[in-house]
Formats: structure tokens, sequence, C-alpha cells
């Protein structure tokens, strides 16, 4: 009796516990989604409206606010090709290449090796803003300035990325592995790209997303190099257009080109969500 006691309180523990989990994640979720509710709702009324307070039912001002952003005086196509163009290339290079540095420091031993790694995490301390005036003066002497080279090259070093890639490795790449793959006579280009890059999917998703987004919603430095507004990224744009004067100033335009800007990043998310997704439940039956 006592047994079947203890079993249905225990029952009932657990379900209290997941109603309350449930409940917990209803109202993170609803935190997170009202901003981007509320900004849907502001992209489809006018600047009038806009003015006289919020309202949360939508108005029919969507497809006017984006015929305005597209034939402004601001050049919005080009600057979603720019930021598409630059955030694409970050991605792949920001994530293959650290994803190559961690694997040299996880797989090689070498003497310096304790150092380098000690190094590289020692970078990810330096803020942008330190370097941003060195940065543009190199960029001025070797003639990058306004161009969108600057925005994509750096990002191959990326300290923060390895970091994550090299903490994943030690996980999921074991070093038995690698020494397989040599002595089945697969050079070191072979095994990084056709093992190690298939087992690192996962963690090279997440990065890639993160990359992606943190490139995408880059203010700070594409508005010191870029100076043409043909070659300048949607931020810049926005920031314009958000800057205008009190004649051209229209509210309902800024909240449509946002809300048009967030589209891709939606895109990217959910084209490798799966990616991650798959490499969480690989690794719980891993466990």
């Amino acid at each position: 009796m006592d047994t079947m006691n203890y079993k249905a309180s225990r029952g009932m523990n657990i379900h209290a516990r997941r109603i309350i989990s449930y409940v917990v994640l209803v109202i993170l979720t609803v935190l997170c989604l009202i901003w981007f509710y509320i900004l849907m709702i502001n992209a489809t009324r006018s600047h009038g409206e806009l003015t006289r307070g919020f309202t949360p039912f939508p108005s029919t001002h969507l497809v006017e606010n984006l015929h305005n952003v597209m034939h402004g005086t601001l050049p919005i196509a080009a600057g979603m090709r720019n930021s598409i163009f630059v955030s694409v290339c970050c991605a792949i290079l920001c994530t293959y290449f650290s994803t190559m540095t961690a694997y040299a420091v996880h797989v090689y031993d070498f003497k310096l090796k304790k150092f380098m790694a000690t190094f590289i995490l020692a970078v990810m301390m330096i803020p942008t803003q330190v370097t941003a005036l060195g940065f543009l003066r190199l960029i001025d002497r070797i003639g990058m300035d306004d161009s969108l080279t600057p925005l994509i090259i750096p990002s191959i070093a990326s300290p923060i990325v390895y970091f994550y890639m090299k903490q994943y490795m030690e996980s999921n790449l074991p070093s038995s592995l690698i020494e397989a793959a040599r002595i089945d006579g697969s050079n070191e280009f072979k095994t990084f790209n056709w093992i190690c890059v298939p087992l690192m999917k996962p963690a090279i998703a997440v990065q890639a997303i993160f990359t992606f987004v943190s490139t995408w919603n880059n203010y700070f430095t594409p508005a010191l190099v870029l100076h043409t507004d043909t070659k300048k990224t949607l931020p810049v744009l926005i920031a314009q257009l958000r800057s205008a004067d009190f004649l051209k100033f229209d509210m309902g335009q800024v909240y449509a080109m946002i809300a048009f800007s967030i589209f891709p990043v939606i895109v990217v998310y959910l084209l490798l969500s799966k990616y991650i997704v798959g490499g969480v439940t690989a690794g719980g039956v891993k466990g």
C-alpha cells in the first residue's frame, strides 16, 4: 500500500513539474514572439497611424510601405544583395577555416600548441572598437576602402567560432578515427573534408547561423568602411532611413524595411535548423 501511494505521489509530482515546464515555455515563447508580432503590425500601418499609438490589429498600408521603401531614394535592393553576399561569404569562410584551425590544434602535436590555443583565446578578448582605427588605416593603404572585401576577409579568423569547434571536437572527434584514416592512406586534406566536416555538421550549422545573423545585423564596421549608397548593407541603409529629416521621415517605411530585412535570417535558420535537431538527437542516441 505504501509502495502504491509512493508511486502515485511521484507520478503526480512529475505531472505537476511537466505542467510548470510547459507554462514557463509558453510564457517565454510569447515574450520572444510578441516583439516580432508588434513589428509585423507596425509594418502594416502608416506614419500617421503610428503617431496615434499602438494597436494590436493590422492595418492596410503594408504594400504601400514596401512600395515606398523599394522605390525611394535609397537603393534597398542593392543593400539586400550586399547584405546577403557578405553574410553568406562570412558564414562559409568563418565556419570552414575556424573548423580547420580547431582541427589542427586538436589533432596535431607541436611545440607551440598550448601557446597558440591560449593566444587565439586572448584575441577573443579584444573588442572590435579598439582595432577599428588601425583597421581603417590598413584598408585605406591597400586600396580596399568603400569595398565589401574588408567586411568578408576578417571573418576568416574568428576566435569564438574556433573555441566552439574545438570544444565540440574534443567530445565528438576521437583521435583513433583520424589515425584509422591515415592508416588507410587518406591524406590530411581529404581526412578533414570527408571525415571531420561531416561529423561537425551540427556545430557548423549552429555557428553558420550565428555568424550569418551577426554579420547581417552588423552596423559598426560597414558604416565606417562603406561610403557609396549602392555598396552599403541593409543596417546602414536602415539607419539612413531613420535619420531622414522631418519632412521625409516615415516610421511606416522604417518598420516595413526592418520586417523586410528579417526574412533572409528566418530562411537561413529554417534551412540549417534540421542539422541542429539531428545533431542533438544523434548525441542523445550515442549517450
